[in-house]
């Protein structure tokens, strides 16, 4: 009796080829992926690089391009937007790292928001309309650390006179806790919980919107520099006293014992004369 030959079928594929072929295919596909991740990562590296050496015509083509449509060409002002004669950088910078500008719609206040421009961008615009219209500048650095003045060997940091200062000059519109309030006509103070140090030296040099401008003869730049470590050294203090509520004092206090203390002791009553009935 003649032997059957076996025949292998060509149909059918082993289970560990199907495997090899889709690891095959992942290892290609990441490869592809990673290759594609490190040329955006170094074109992304080139444009950083770029955007660092910025220089004051850049800032012209920024502000032409951003700006000019409001405050004009000139910097003039026009009906849509004032006048940033005498501004100088240390304004621009504030308005631009804050995101207040550009204005993103008509309102009682510019509200804070994430920043349009990358801060290179931002210091190129600032020194531009500096050096057409000067103003204010930067602080020097021991302003904004927080440090004593280095040509005054008498001068020292002092965060409970600080701390006074802003009670007497800031805490009516920032409250007392620095947490913000309202104003009239649907403008209010913002809370300075997390603002920087600059920003805090810029708004009193500056006077931005309801902000009143804090001249030297009104406080001088070492009871600013206090004033910074006294926001700072809040702002970095751990809260021991339980809910904050807001830090808006008797307010929301009294709110929380109307609704929570009187509300318990009426539900306290109901039961006692319900389980009485």
């Amino acid at each position: 009796m003649a032997r059957e030959k076996k025949h292998r079928s060509r149909g059918r594929r082993s289970p560990l080829a199907a495997a090899a072929l889709i690891g095959a295919g992942l290892l290609l596909t990441g490869g592809a992926y990673a290759g594609a991740t490190a040329a955006i990562a170094s074109t992304s590296d080139t444009q950083t690089s770029a955007q660092a050496e910025l220089t004051v015509d850049d800032g012209q083509k920024l502000f032409t391009a951003n700006c000019a449509t409001c405050h004009g060409l000139d910097m003039q002002g026009t009906p849509e937007g004032p006048s940033l004669i005498g501004v100088g950088e240390l304004s621009v910078e504030f308005q631009l790292a804050t995101g207040r500008m550009p204005l993103q719609m008509q309102g009682p206040q510019a509200p804070q928001k994430s920043p349009q421009f990358t801060e290179e961008q931002i210091h190129a615009m600032a020194a531009y309309v500096h050096s057409v219209a000067p103003g204010p500048e930067y602080p020097q650095d021991w302003v904004t650390a927080g440090e004593a003045n280095p040509e005054d060997a008498s001068d020292e940091v002092s965060i409970s006179h600080g701390a006074e200062l802003f009670r007497i000059n800031c805490a009516m519109c920032h409250n007392v806790a620095a947490a913000g309030g309202a104003l009239t006509e649907g403008k209010y103070a913002p809370a300075l919980t997390s603002t920087s140090a600059l920003h805090i030296y810029a708004a009193m040099v500056t006077g931005p919107q309801n902000m009143p401008v804090f001249g030297d003869m009104n406080l001088s730049t070492e009871d600013k520099r206090d004033i910074i470590a006294a926001l700072i050294f809040q702002q970095q203090e751990v809260q021991v006293g339980g809910f904050t509520l807001g830090s808006l004092g008797p307010v929301s206090e009294g709110l929380f014992i109307w609704i929570f203390g009187i509300g318990a002791l009426v539900a306290l009553t109901v039961w006692i004369t319900a389980k009485s009935n």
